[in-house]
């Protein structure tokens, strides 16, 4: 079963609030603002342009195990330099797409040179069950005699 929609249903839906970290923030501040906020990844910002996206697995891969200290370390001595990102229009099929290629579980959303949201796996997930359940629950519907029977 396909979950339509595109990013801009999705953005709607759950809202476009997004959480940032400069590129010269160390690690244990960006950790921080992720534990405060409840989030699992933040957009890195560098002269008002984004840079990258720093998440839970570059501190665990990047930092722990490589012994480095995460109050010395600067994100964007971590972060990777590819960023993978989507626009308003992309649906959300084409995201997991993309996050299961690239192994990423978090999707920036830009419409032009302005970041306008962060998608993640979890977000994905939820429209899908979200849309899913309410097709279901209208083809329940209509089986059972639900909708007004048209008379010509």
């Amino acid at each position: 079963m396909k979950s339509s929609g595109t990013v801009s249903a999705l953005l709607h839906h759950k809202g476009s609030e997004i959480w940032s970290v400069p590129a010269e923030a160390t690690v244990f501040d960006a950790i921080k603002i992720m534990a405060d906020k409840n989030i699992g990844a933040l957009l890195v910002m560098s002269g008002g342009k984004l840079s990258g996206v720093f998440s839970e697995r570059d501190y665990t891969r990047k930092v722990i195990l490589q012994g480095k200290s995460s109050r010395e370390t600067r994100v964007r001595e971590i972060i990777s330099t590819e960023v993978i990102s989507v626009g308003l229009h992309h649906s959300v099929e084409e995201c997991m797409k993309l996050m299961t290629e690239h192994r990423v579980r978090h999707l920036p959303v830009v419409e032009g040179e302005k970041v306008v949201g962060l998608i993640s796996i979890g977000d994905l997930v939820n429209w899908t069950i979200s849309t899913q359940s309410a097709t279901i629950d209208q083809m329940t519907h209509y089986i059972t005699g639900g909708y007004p029977q048209h008379s010509n």
